[in-house]
């Protein structure tokens, strides 16, 4: 019965993948018509420049057109995306680079970043993590590009594949951190059991802000000495870069004292946890409020294994982010200077 239920089961997995790579191909095809049809669009928008207002009569007439042969989806809306799209994107081979696994509700959201660089990550990212729709409007949204940025000094590793054994520890952290999905008030604050509660509660968005290879280990996990015991609040395994990573919650400003905690934790751990082919571990403070003079003479300036990062409890609009991300980049710049 076993050898049957092998092959039954091989018999599935070679329909299964014949039907994903017959919709991977039937789905890059239309992307590509798409594109098509918005290149056509503004060759035949050229022509008829010297018209005031032709461009927007053209889309108009060709929605109508398209709509009483073929039916729904050439809106007036839909048709202006493909010619955003073509704008987007109007070299021919970069159509061709794009990742067939994308949809084309993917390229729509992605085509509406502004900047070129992070419209690449958010393409790269969105194959490779398997990014829904609405994880990738999230993250856009979220400004998660800008956010990892801001947390280094270079951005190379953000801007085309990496070798993964190149991908160091600051480049998986953000500052700051949004937790909108755990559904609590910034006021009152609420204490570190309920955030560090939620955060079980909604492991899987969690695991999505954290980013690429993250892995859940335990809460309140113990590390233990021959006279005390010692409780981390979150503890993960990163896969990519082969270590944990252990995360304290402070709903205070971050102290000296947080930072010498989560040394020693990062230390302990290592010592009595860590495998022979494990990579130092990270320790991650998330707190409410940073102060950088802190930050600046204490032992995480310079650190590649300890970071500190704030978190927010709502999802901040844009302009709070780029205010609050431009700061991050001015003290990051400041730091490296001294």
């Amino acid at each position: 019965m076993n050898e049957l239920d092998d092959f039954y089961s091989s018999i599935r997995e070679i329909l299964s993948k014949a039907r994903q790579k017959a919709y991977t191909a039937v789905n890059f095809a239309m992307v590509e018509a798409y594109w098509q049809i918005g290149r056509r669009i503004v060759e035949q928008e050229q022509q008829g420049r010297e018209r005031a207002g032709y461009g927007e009569y053209l889309i108009k007439e060709l929605s109508k057109e398209l709509s009483s042969d073929l039916g729904k989806g050439f809106s007036y809306a839909n048709l202006w995306n493909f010619r955003q799209f073509y704008l987007t994107w109007p070299q021919e081979e970069k159509l061709y680079a794009l990742r067939r696994e994308l949809t084309w509700s993917h390229y729509r959201l992605i085509m509406r970043v502004g900047n070129s660089e992070a419209r690449d990550y958010y393409i790269r990212e969105s194959a490779d993590q398997r990014w829904s729709t609405r994880v990738l409007e999230r993250n856009i949204n979220s400004l998660q590009y800008e956010r990892l940025l801001s947390s280094r000094d270079k951005h190379e590793a953000l801007l085309a594949p990496t070798d993964v054994e190149k991908e160091q520890p600051r480049d998986f952290i953000k500052d700051p951190y949004v937790l909108e999905f755990l559904d609590l008030p910034e006021a009152p604050w609420p204490k570190e059991q309920s955030i560090e509660s939620a955060i079980v509660d909604h492991l899987r968005s969690f695991l999505l802000e954290m980013g690429r290879g993250f892995s859940f280990v335990g809460r309140q996990f113990r590390i233990s000495t021959e006279t005390k015991h010692f409780y981390i609040d979150l503890v993960f395994y990163n896969y990519i870069l082969k270590c944990f990573v252990l995360i304290d919650l402070k709903t205070t400003e971050l102290t000296h004292q947080d930072i010498g905690q989560m040394d020693m934790y990062v230390r302990m751990l290592d010592d009595l946890k860590k495998q022979a082919d494990d990579n130092p571990s990270i320790g991650l403070i998330l707190c409410a409020q940073k102060d950088e003079t802190v930050v600046k003479y204490s032992v995480l300036k310079g650190s590649e294994q300890l970071f500190a990062s704030k978190y927010r409890l709502v999802l901040p609009s844009e302009e709070e982010l780029v205010v609050e991300l431009e700061r991050e980049q001015r003290l990051l710049m400041e730091r490296k200077d001294t």
